[in-house]
């Protein structure tokens, strides 16, 4: 499997994660054992990839548009996300609150970091969790980026 393939299947996994595995089942109406053959990287689902109609509903639901920005890097390009899709949540509704949540976000992907290093091998669950925490941060910089834009219009 290449390195694309790879990061298009950790995308889809942290999308259908995003929207919760009964959720995802429910809008794609695909089976758990469907959606997990999407992200598997195992050599017989290597080619097995979501339908395009799946990703459209569950990036709908999603916090974030998971699939159609591992797209969009693949191919050298950047995607602004919709400020519809920011979070009515009062904890980001601010450039300061998102300073703080970026700073709070990077200091657990460096204690991730420094625990996963910490024997001098990242394992594949220690990567895992590292991704994870990196999607966090990315998330949060394009909260700040929309709070950014918003305010200089």
């Amino acid at each position: 499997m290449t390195k694309m393939n790879r990061y298009l299947k950790k995308h889809t996994e942290a999308l259908v994660k995003d929207v919760g595995v009964e959720a995802a089942c429910k809008l794609t109406g695909r089976s758990k054992a469907t959606l997990g053959r999407y992200y598997s990287e195992s050599d017989e689902h290597a080619d097995r990839y979501m339908p395009l109609d799946a990703v459209a509903a569950l990036e709908a639901a999603a916090s974030f548009p998971h699939v159609t920005q591992a797209l969009a890097e693949i191919n050298g390009n950047s995607l602004e996300v919709d400020t519809g899709r920011k979070s009515n949540d009062p904890s980001v509704s601010s450039v300061n609150s998102n300073v703080v949540a970026l700073a709070q976000r990077f200091a657990m992907l460096m204690s991730e970091y420094n625990q996963s290093i910490s024997d001098g091998i990242i394992t594949v669950t220690e990567a895992k969790r590292m991704l994870s925490e990196t999607l966090e941060l990315q998330k949060v910089l394009v909260e700040m980026k929309l709070h950014l834009e918003e305010e200089t219009v």
